[in-house]
């Protein structure tokens, strides 16, 4: 997925924004969904996409490690389907002193 957002420890992250991408893996038996080819025994994907959407999007962090974190645990509380999230959020081309394609934060969380 791919966002533009505000968000970072310079100010001026907060006012001109930058290009952020996110990848979500989601980990959870999806067995009698695939079976049945029951959707109701499985996780909406679009509802998914707008948490993402709304965490990148509506707020702002200083860290994408803090957006990565926030992002799996409100898939965790809000889609009880799911054992495991593993999410990556890139920043790209952060304010380095040098030449940087991206940064990026990768952050597992499990119910157990």
């Amino acid at each position: 997925m791919v966002f533009y957002a505000h968000h970072g420890v310079l100010k001026e992250e907060h006012t001109v924004g930058g290009k952020y991408e996110v990848d979500a893996e989601l980990f959870f038996d999806f067995t009698d969904a695939a079976q049945n080819d029951d959707i109701t025994k499985t996780v909406d994907y679009g509802a998914v996409y707008k948490k993402i959407e709304v965490a990148l999007t509506l707020r702002e962090y200083f860290l994408i490690e803090t957006v990565a974190c926030e992002i799996a645990c409100e898939l965790l509380r809000d889609f009880t389907v799911l054992e495991s999230v593993a999410i990556r959020v890139r920043k790209r081309n952060p304010p380095v002193d040098g030449i940087c394609d991206y940064a990026e934060a990768d952050y597992t969380a499990s119910r157990r």
